[in-house]
C-alpha cells in the first residue's frame, strides 16, 4: 500500500436491492473526485426505512455483489461486525480500522433532505468530506433543508473539485482537518432507477438471488443475517 494509503468513497444504504443507478453514481463520483475505490457500506437495517420489505442481509449483500461486478467498487458488510447502531459511529470505525486511507462520505439528494435527522450529523462532516450527488425529485428539499443551510459555508465551487482529485486536498490527505468540514456538489444527468420502484414491479426478486456462502469484500468474513436494526 502507498505510503498514504487510497482514496476511497463511502455510499451506505440498504441496497434493497442494489442496481444500476447505484452503480452509475458510484463511478461518477470516483471519476469526478479522483478516487481509487468506492465502499458499499450495505447496512443491516435503517430505522428511517420500514421494516416491511427489507430483504436479508446476505440477500441484499449478494444484490450489490452483482451491481459491482467488473468495477473499483469493494462490498462490504463491515457495519454488522462492527456492530454500531449509528452511521457516524460506523464512519468513526472505519477510520480507525483504516487509518491509512481517506475517506469521502457519499450520499443522494434525497439523504441530505434529511440528514438533519441522522445521530451527530455535524459530527460525519467534521470527520469526512461529504459529496451530495443529484436525485430526481429531491434536490429542491436537499436545498432548503437544516443540514443543507449549515453545510453551505463549507461548499466547495464547481473548479475546485479538480483540485480535489488532482491536488492539494487529495495528496495532502482528505481527511485532514484543514480540509473538513467540505462538500461537494456533484450534478449529472441523474437516473430515476429506484430500489422502489424495483420492488414495486417485483416484490420477490431477493427469492431469486443466491445469498449463501458469502465472504465480506473487504473484511474477508462471511456474511450472514443479523437481527440487529441500524439507524441513521
Amino acid at each position: 500500500m502507498a505510503r498514504h494509503g487510497k482514496t476511497i468513497g463511502l455510499l451506505g444504504g440498504s441496497f434493497n436491492p442494489a442496481h444500476g443507478a447505484h452503480r452509475r453514481i458510484s463511478l461518477h463520483a470516483l471519476a469526478a473526485l479522483g478516487l481509487d475505490e468506492v465502499w458499499w457500506l450495505v447496512s443491516p437495517g435503517n430505522v428511517l426505512k420500514p421494516a416491511e420489505g427489507m430483504a436479508s442481509l446476505p440477500a441484499r449483500y449478494a444484490s450489490a455483489r452483482r451491481a459491482a461486478r467488473t468495477s473499483p467498487i469493494r462490498v462490504t458488510a463491515i457495519e454488522a461486525e462492527l456492530g454500531t447502531r449509528y452511521t457516524v459511529d460506523t464512519l468513526k470505525g472505519i477510520v480507525r480500522r483504516y487509518p491509512r486511507n481517506r475517506f469521502i462520505w457519499l450520499m443522494g439528494s434525497d439523504n441530505l433532505a434529511q440528514f438533519h435527522r441522522w445521530r451527530d450529523w455535524r459530527g460525519i462532516a467534521r470527520l469526512m468530506p461529504i459529496a451530495v450527488i443529484a436525485r430526481p425529485g429531491y434536490d429542491a428539499g436537499a436545498m432548503a433543508s437544516p443540514a443543507m443551510v449549515w453545510l453551505r459555508r463549507w461548499r466547495r465551487r464547481h473548479g475546485q473539485d479538480h483540485r480535489f482529485a488532482n491536488g492539494s486536498l487529495a495528496r495532502d490527505g482528505i481527511g485532514a482537518r484543514r480540509s473538513i468540514p467540505a462538500l461537494f456538489q456533484l450534478r449529472f444527468d441523474p437516473d430515476p432507477l429506484s430500489a422502489t420502484a424495483i420492488r414495486a414491479a417485483d416484490p420477490d426478486w431477493h427469492r431469486r438471488i443466491p445469498a449463501g456462502s458469502l465472504r465480506d469484500m473487504l473484511t474477508k468474513h462471511p456474511v450472514r443475517q443479523t437481527l440487529r436494526k441500524g439507524r441513521s
